[in-house]
Protein backbone atom coordinates (compact mmCIF):
# COMPACT_ATOMS: atom_id res chain seq x y z
CA UNK A 1 0.00 0.00 0.00
CA UNK A 2 2.64 2.69 1.05
CA UNK A 3 4.49 1.89 -2.27
CA UNK A 4 1.43 2.46 -4.21
CA UNK A 5 1.29 5.51 -2.67
CA UNK A 6 3.89 6.83 -3.25
CA UNK A 7 4.04 5.71 -7.37
CA UNK A 8 1.18 7.68 -7.20
CA UNK A 9 1.85 10.30 -5.51
CA UNK A 10 5.32 11.22 -7.96
CA UNK A 11 3.12 10.51 -10.89
CA UNK A 12 1.02 12.98 -9.55
CA UNK A 13 4.03 15.42 -9.13
CA UNK A 14 4.90 14.57 -12.84
CA UNK A 15 1.85 15.19 -14.55
CA UNK A 16 1.58 19.08 -12.51
CA UNK A 17 4.82 19.89 -13.46
CA UNK A 18 3.84 18.61 -17.03
CA UNK A 19 0.54 20.74 -16.80
CA UNK A 20 2.65 24.20 -15.47
CA UNK A 21 5.27 23.47 -18.46
CA UNK A 22 2.01 23.01 -20.92
CA UNK A 23 0.63 26.88 -20.05
CA UNK A 24 3.62 28.43 -20.02
CA UNK A 25 4.80 27.33 -23.62
CA UNK A 26 1.43 26.48 -24.66
CA UNK A 27 -0.20 28.15 -28.00
CA UNK A 28 1.44 31.98 -28.79
CA UNK A 29 -0.47 34.84 -28.92
CA UNK A 30 -0.07 36.33 -32.38
CA UNK A 31 1.32 34.15 -35.36
CA UNK A 32 2.41 30.51 -35.20
CA UNK A 33 0.10 28.69 -37.90
CA UNK A 34 -2.96 30.90 -36.68
CA UNK A 35 -5.32 32.51 -39.26
CA UNK A 36 -7.79 34.93 -38.71
CA UNK A 37 -11.44 34.03 -39.81
CA UNK A 38 -12.24 37.58 -41.05
CA UNK A 39 -10.11 40.89 -41.89
CA UNK A 40 -10.78 43.68 -39.02
CA UNK A 41 -14.02 45.37 -38.71
CA UNK A 42 -13.85 49.14 -40.22
CA UNK A 43 -12.62 51.64 -38.12
CA UNK A 44 -14.53 53.82 -35.98
CA UNK A 45 -12.27 57.04 -36.60
CA UNK A 46 -13.20 59.09 -39.44
CA UNK A 47 -10.37 61.28 -39.49
CA UNK A 48 -6.34 60.04 -39.69
CA UNK A 49 -4.07 59.10 -36.90
CA UNK A 50 -2.39 62.20 -35.75
CA UNK A 51 0.84 62.51 -38.16
CA UNK A 52 2.91 62.43 -35.21
CA UNK A 53 2.09 58.85 -35.17
CA UNK A 54 2.45 57.69 -38.26
CA UNK A 55 5.28 55.44 -38.94
CA UNK A 56 5.36 54.43 -35.10
CA UNK A 57 5.55 50.91 -33.67
CA UNK A 58 2.44 49.66 -32.80
CA UNK A 59 3.47 48.01 -29.25
CA UNK A 60 0.06 46.72 -27.31
CA UNK A 61 1.89 44.13 -25.34
CA UNK A 62 4.96 42.94 -23.94
CA UNK A 63 6.77 40.01 -26.09
CA UNK A 64 4.29 41.13 -28.91
CA UNK A 65 5.32 42.05 -32.73
CA UNK A 66 5.93 46.24 -32.46
CA UNK A 67 4.10 46.36 -35.59
CA UNK A 68 0.89 45.45 -36.96
CA UNK A 69 -0.55 42.09 -35.71
CA UNK A 70 -3.65 40.19 -35.04
CA UNK A 71 -3.87 38.27 -31.68
CA UNK A 72 -5.08 34.43 -31.88
CA UNK A 73 -7.97 35.53 -30.31
CA UNK A 74 -8.79 37.72 -33.61
CA UNK A 75 -8.13 41.62 -32.72
CA UNK A 76 -6.02 42.94 -35.59
CA UNK A 77 -4.13 45.66 -33.59
CA UNK A 78 -2.87 48.77 -35.29
CA UNK A 79 -6.16 48.69 -38.09
CA UNK A 80 -7.11 51.90 -36.70
CA UNK A 81 -6.22 54.96 -39.04
CA UNK A 82 -9.98 55.05 -40.73
CA UNK A 83 -11.11 55.91 -44.39
CA UNK A 84 -9.23 58.93 -44.14
CA UNK A 85 -5.71 58.42 -44.12
CA UNK A 86 -3.56 59.71 -46.90
CA UNK A 87 -1.07 57.36 -46.61
CA UNK A 88 -3.38 54.67 -48.07
CA UNK A 89 -5.06 56.92 -50.56
CA UNK A 90 -5.10 55.89 -54.08
CA UNK A 91 -5.70 58.19 -57.06
CA UNK A 92 -6.64 55.26 -59.06
CA UNK A 93 -8.07 52.27 -56.61
CA UNK A 94 -8.40 48.59 -58.37
CA UNK A 95 -5.58 50.06 -61.34
CA UNK A 96 -4.49 46.96 -61.94
CA UNK A 97 -8.12 45.20 -61.31
CA UNK A 98 -8.77 43.47 -58.11
CA UNK A 99 -7.31 39.95 -57.29
CA UNK A 100 -9.06 37.23 -59.03
CA UNK A 101 -7.91 34.40 -56.38
CA UNK A 102 -9.51 33.13 -53.02
CA UNK A 103 -9.58 36.00 -50.16
CA UNK A 104 -9.80 35.07 -46.44
CA UNK A 105 -9.00 32.12 -44.21
CA UNK A 106 -9.52 29.31 -46.57
CA UNK A 107 -7.17 30.87 -49.38
CA UNK A 108 -3.47 30.59 -47.83
CA UNK A 109 -1.13 30.84 -50.56
CA UNK A 110 3.06 30.45 -50.39
CA UNK A 111 5.03 33.39 -51.32
CA UNK A 112 7.92 32.56 -53.75
CA UNK A 113 10.09 35.55 -54.53
CA UNK A 114 10.62 39.03 -54.88
CA UNK A 115 10.44 41.30 -52.10
CA UNK A 116 7.94 44.84 -50.37
CA UNK A 117 8.48 46.34 -53.80
CA UNK A 118 7.51 43.43 -56.02
CA UNK A 119 6.46 39.80 -54.74
CA UNK A 120 4.36 37.08 -56.33
CA UNK A 121 2.70 33.84 -55.72
CA UNK A 122 1.10 31.55 -58.59
CA UNK A 123 1.58 34.31 -60.99
CA UNK A 124 -0.41 36.99 -59.03
CA UNK A 125 1.75 40.07 -58.29
CA UNK A 126 1.65 42.41 -55.35
CA UNK A 127 3.96 45.16 -53.94
CA UNK A 128 3.94 46.39 -50.14
CA UNK A 129 2.26 50.06 -49.58
CA UNK A 130 5.11 52.33 -49.05
CA UNK A 131 4.29 53.05 -45.60
CA UNK A 132 4.15 49.78 -44.52
CA UNK A 133 7.71 48.48 -45.94
CA UNK A 134 9.19 48.65 -42.46
CA UNK A 135 6.61 46.54 -40.79
CA UNK A 136 7.71 43.43 -43.18
CA UNK A 137 11.13 42.96 -42.17
CA UNK A 138 11.33 39.40 -40.86
CA UNK A 139 9.13 37.85 -43.83
CA UNK A 140 10.52 35.24 -45.49
CA UNK A 141 9.85 36.49 -49.24
CA UNK A 142 10.38 32.63 -50.75
CA UNK A 143 8.42 30.54 -48.38
CA UNK A 144 5.82 32.20 -45.85
CA UNK A 145 2.53 31.84 -45.79
CA UNK A 146 0.26 34.83 -46.57
CA UNK A 147 -3.80 35.16 -46.31
CA UNK A 148 -5.64 38.04 -48.17
CA UNK A 149 -8.19 40.04 -46.47
CA UNK A 150 -10.12 43.11 -48.08
CA UNK A 151 -9.13 45.94 -46.41
CA UNK A 152 -12.23 48.09 -45.05
CA UNK A 153 -11.51 50.89 -44.78
CA UNK A 154 -8.63 52.30 -47.59
CA UNK A 155 -10.26 51.18 -51.40
CA UNK A 156 -7.60 49.47 -53.10
CA UNK A 157 -5.66 48.11 -50.53
CA UNK A 158 -5.38 43.99 -49.40
CA UNK A 159 -4.40 43.39 -46.27
CA UNK A 160 -1.40 41.05 -46.24
CA UNK A 161 -1.17 38.39 -43.34
CA UNK A 162 1.83 36.33 -42.60
CA UNK A 163 0.81 33.49 -41.04
CA UNK A 164 4.08 32.02 -39.19
CA UNK A 165 4.85 35.90 -38.26
CA UNK A 166 1.10 36.81 -37.28
CA UNK A 167 1.75 40.28 -39.16
CA UNK A 168 -0.14 42.20 -41.78
CA UNK A 169 0.88 45.19 -44.34
CA UNK A 170 -1.37 46.81 -47.10
CA UNK A 171 -0.57 45.12 -50.29
CA UNK A 172 -1.69 46.27 -53.40
CA UNK A 173 -2.53 44.05 -56.81
CA UNK A 174 -0.13 44.34 -59.70
CA UNK A 175 -1.95 41.99 -61.74
CA UNK A 176 -0.76 38.23 -63.27
CA UNK A 177 1.67 37.18 -65.86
Amino acid sequence: MKKALTVLSAALCLSLVGVAQEKKGGKPEVGGGYIPKHGPAPAHQAAPAPASAKGNRVADKAGHPEVPHVHTTGEWVGHDSGKGDAAYHLDKPWEHGRFPGGIGKGHVFRLVGGGPQRFWFGGFYFNVADPDIAFCDGWLWDTDQIVLYDDPDHVGWYLAYNVRLGTYVHVMYLGNS
